[in-house]
């Protein structure tokens, strides 16, 4: 039951049952690193991404480490302003919603304007959210796998797409057939 919570399933345990038995040469140890410095990670951020592994369309200029810093820096500057925004949008809110209860003698318009207020501001940090899970989401794929490649159909989406959207995640002939939907 533990092991369903915590993802790990009965393929992994059958491995690495396997590699502790391996009598060969060597012996291999699963027991966890003594201190946090034990642990090696993966380099996060554009130094972590070859260029030469993000796929360009036919007739394309291959990315440079140039341009994936460029791309990078304003990824990470995306997700601050956005992170801006909702929390300027949640204080927003959260007066409206304050000013909502203290309606005594206003008039209908007055009302409605208050509401129409509530609503706009709801309607900017939903989308403001939004576009942050984007940029992060964005940003995890430049820094792992699946920067540049089309999620519908596989093929690269293009630098140039890529350069002018980077949280796009569809190439502009699958986009333009799920707009068409």
């Amino acid at each position: 039951m533990a092991d369903k919570a915590t993802g790990v399933g009965t393929a992994t345990k059958r491995a690495r049952k396997a590699v502790a038995a391996d009598p060969g040469e060597g012996t291999v140890t699963t027991t966890a690193p003594q201190s946090s410095t034990d642990i090696v990670t993966a380099p996060r951020g554009a130094e972590s991404v070859d260029p030469a592994t993000l796929p360009v369309r036919p007739g394309e200029d291959p990315w440079t480490s140039e341009e994936v810093h460029e791309l990078h820096d304003e990824l990470i500057s995306d997700l601050e302003r956005l992170r801006g925004e909702i929390d300027a949008a949640d204080a927003a809110i959260a007066g409206l919603m304050r000013d909502s209860n203290d309606g005594a003698g206003d008039d209908q318009v007055d009302a409605g304007t208050k509401n129409i207020s509530r609503e706009s501001e709801l309607a900017l940090a939903n989308n403001a959210r939004d576009s942050l899970a984007q940029t992060e989401r964005a940003l995890e794929r430049l820094e792992g796998v699946g920067f540049g490649i089309c999620e519908s159909c596989g093929q690269a989406i293009g630098k140039a797409r890529m350069q002018a959207f980077p949280r796009a995640t569809l190439c502009v002939q699958c986009k333009a057939k799920q707009e068409r939907r």
